[in-house]
């Protein structure tokens, strides 16, 4: 089960925990979006940053238009000369792609309450389960 993580809000003024734990994710600016395997330690992450990223459960048909929409080929090596280190791609269909998405802000807004509240109470924050596949179409 693969789970979309969008950061929503910027990381100025960030305490240096969560900035690191937002880099070790690939999120380094607003509007983009990762897609994650659901293990606890990803888990653990998301829910250290839980304040600045919104979550949920991607669909497949969602993921494949992501990609094909969004997916930026990767154009580099994979490896270093010395081969000691190996750089993080996303593979889909033979092809290698980065291993993030920069999408633009959404349709119709985050939430009729904003970026700060939890999406429980009407804001963008938080878990969505199968919402972000809505959420991921508008910022298509």
């Amino acid at each position: 089960m693969k789970i979309a993580v969008i950061l929503v809000r910027g990381t100025v003024n960030v305490t240096k925990t969560i900035k690191d734990t937002l880099t070790m994710l690939k999120l380094s600016r607003k509007n983009t979006c990762v897609v994650v395997e659901n293990t606890p330690t990803t888990m653990g992450m998301i829910k250290k940053a839980k304040d600045y990223i919104t979550w949920g459960e991607i669909s497949e048909d969602t993921f494949k238009e992501l990609v094909a929409k969004r997916g930026q080929e990767w154009q580099g090596r994979t490896q270093d000369s010395k081969k000691k280190y190996s750089y993080k791609t996303l593979e889909v269909a033979g092809k290698k792609y980065k291993p993030f998405f920069r999408l633009n802000p959404p349709s119709k807004g985050f939430g009729r309450k904003g970026i700060k509240m939890p999406f429980k109470l009407g804001g963008a924050l938080g878990p969505r389960a199968d919402k972000i596949n809505d959420l991921i179409m508008r910022m298509l």
